[in-house]
Formats: C-alpha cells, structure tokens, sequence
C-alpha cells in the first residue's frame, strides 16, 4: 500500500503542468489596465445607445413580396438615417424600422421621409402599417431596468457562490464577472458600436458562461484539496486549472467558432449581440483562469475553508490529524474497491 501511494505522489509531481498561477500578478495587472481603460473609454466616449434606451420612432411597413432588408438599410443609411435598425417583422414580407429622435421633426414627418426615400428607390409597393412614437422616459427606464438586472445577478451569484464554497471564493468569482463586464462594456465604448438590448442581453449570457467557468475550476479545487497531501493552495490551484484546461479550451473554441460564424455572416441585428458575447468569452476564460482563483488565494483561502470542520472545537493540528485520518480511510475504501479490478 504504502508502495503504491508512493508511486501515485511520484506521478503526480511528474505531471507536467503549465504555471498559471505564477503568472497571476503579470495578470492582475494587465487586467487592471484593462479596467482602467475600459473606464476611461465609458466616461470619456460614452455609450452609443441604441433607439431601445434614447427612444424614437417605430415605423411598421409591409411588401408585397420578400423584402431585402439589407438594400433598405443602405439606402435610408444613404439619406441620413445612419443609426436606423431594420429588421423583419413576423414575415418575409412585414419590416420594422426603428429611427432615433431628430430635434424639431415629430414622428409623421419621419415616417413620411422614410417612405418617400425607399418608394424612390424601390418598384414594390409598400404600406404604412403603423407609426409610433416611443419617448425617453421608456429610453430612461429600459437604462435603469438593464443596469438593475446586471447588479440583482450579481448579488445572487455572490450568496450562491459564498453558501456552495466560501465567501473568498465568492469574492473572487463576483470581482472576475465585474471584469468582464465593464471590459466588454469598454470595448463598446472604445469602438463606438451601438449599445442595445441585444448587447445588454449579451452581457447578462456573458455573466453566466464566465460563472459557470469559474463554478468548474471551483469544484476541482476543493476536490483537489480533499484528495493532495502535499503542496500549497497555490499549487492545488494551479494543478485544477491546469486539469480543466482541456475542457475550458475546447467549450470556448466551439463557441467561438459559432459565434464568429454569426458575427460575419448572421446580419446586421444580431451583428453587436454576437461582437459582445465574442469580446465577453474570450475575456471570460481569460478571468476564470487566473483572476477569480487569483483572487481568493490572494485573500488567503485554504484547504480548512473548503472542508467541513472534522471535529468542532478542535485545534488546528487537530483538525488536521482528523482530515489526514479521514483521508487514509477513504483511501483504503478506494483501494479496496480496486483491489477486485487488479486481481482480473
């Protein structure tokens, strides 16, 4: 027995593993620039919100066969209406056109504009379905409504994270989402691609696929340190990433791959949508790899954190020598089991 739990710490100090967890200050700070320059670009830039939060007006028109919603974005983009959404509405044939508030020019005038521009440059006959006026308040409340959302997940991802592992955990995974979203609202700023509900939506899937990133590398490390004698937290941190790495390169490779297909060739609407979840995954993997374990080994979580306490009111060596007994019996369980295995 003891031959055998030799050979398997001879094996698992041979195991070659990349040192992320080495690299955590070059991250931190590199992820500091970032966040500093993500701000910069939010209060200097600003946002360029889209008609979903400024308001505007919404003009429904119908064809008489399939329309070709690209021609008729290029042409009201060719007669002003740069930021105007186009996308069909129920069918082929039904269009919805979405144009921001002009100062001084009221919602018939618009519309009237609009259908004169593509009546002029289009044979098919269209009608005017319906006009409508959507003002800022909607604009104000959709802002407010949206940055709620963002902060009420995040709260709930603090108390879920802090009752399944511990609060430093919590902490860390909370601090990795808040990076990845003020980066991906940076980019937006910086780039000045329009920020609207599709992008808010994106956001919010962002916080979750990074979380439940996080969530896995979590759960290998306590695992870890339930089944590693030997070795600091920083290295039990490092051997987990290091064994989700596989896992955590391939999900984000074959999301990507779909959403690089959906960025090019997906169309316009969904155009930013696809932009934030790209910018968010990539950000995200990157933060679930070194910033949320980085950050709770930084506040000094330990393998006593992540396990049960053995005895209440023990000391610490104690607790240890119960955890180390604990430990040799589910080994011997373990090799128990595995004996039967062998001998065939």
């Amino acid at each position: 027995m003891a031959t055998d739990k030799n050979q398997d710490k001879t094996n698992m100090s041979e195991q070659k593993l990349i040192n992320f967890m080495g690299q955590r200050k070059i991250a931190m700070v590199a992820s500091t620039i970032l966040i500093i320059a993500s701000i910069v670009g939010i209060l200097i830039k600003g946002l360029n919100f889209g008609i979903d939060f400024t308001g505007g007006t919404i003009i429904e028109l119908a064809y008489d066969k399939p329309a070709n919603v690209d021609k008729i974005r290029q042409n009201l983009q060719a007669n002003g209406f740069d930021q105007a959404v186009v996308q069909n509405f129920g069918s082929a044939e039904d269009v919805l056109i979405r144009i921001a508030p002009r100062e001084g020019v009221n919602s018939s005038k618009i519309s009237n504009q609009i259908l004169g521009i593509l009546k002029s440059n289009n044979d098919d006959k269209i009608d005017l379905r319906r006009v409508e006026f959507v003002g800022p308040q909607v604009g104000d409340e959709l802002t407010e409504d949206g940055f709620l959302a963002v902060i009420y997940a995040l709260i709930g991802i603090l108390i879920y994270v802090a009752l399944r592992f511990e609060f430093r955990f919590s902490v860390g995974a909370v601090a990795a989402l808040i990076h990845d979203v003020t980066i991906t609202v940076g980019v937006f700023a910086w780039t000045q691609a329009q920020f609207d509900l599709t992008v808010l939506a994106a956001i919010l899937a962002v916080i979750g696929y990074s979380l439940n990133d996080t969530i896995v590398v979590f759960d290998r490390v306590r695992e870890n340190f339930r089944i590693e004698r030997q070795g600091t937290p920083v290295d039990v941190t490092n051997l987990a990433v290091n064994q989700m790495l596989a896992r955590t390169i391939m999900t984000s490779f074959t999301t990507l791959v779909v959403l690089i297909a959906l960025f090019i060739f997906g169309g316009e609407i969904i155009h930013n949508f696809a932009m934030a979840l790209i910018v968010g995954i990539v950000v995200g993997t990157y933060s679930s790899t070194y910033i949320a374990s980085a950050i709770a080994l930084a506040l000094g979580v330990s393998k006593e954190d992540l396990m049960k306490p053995a005895k209440e009111g023990a000391s610490r060596d104690e607790q240890e020598e119960e955890l180390t007994r604990l430990f040799l019996e589910e080994e011997a369980q373990r090799e128990a089991k595995q004996a039967p295995q062998k001998k065939k």
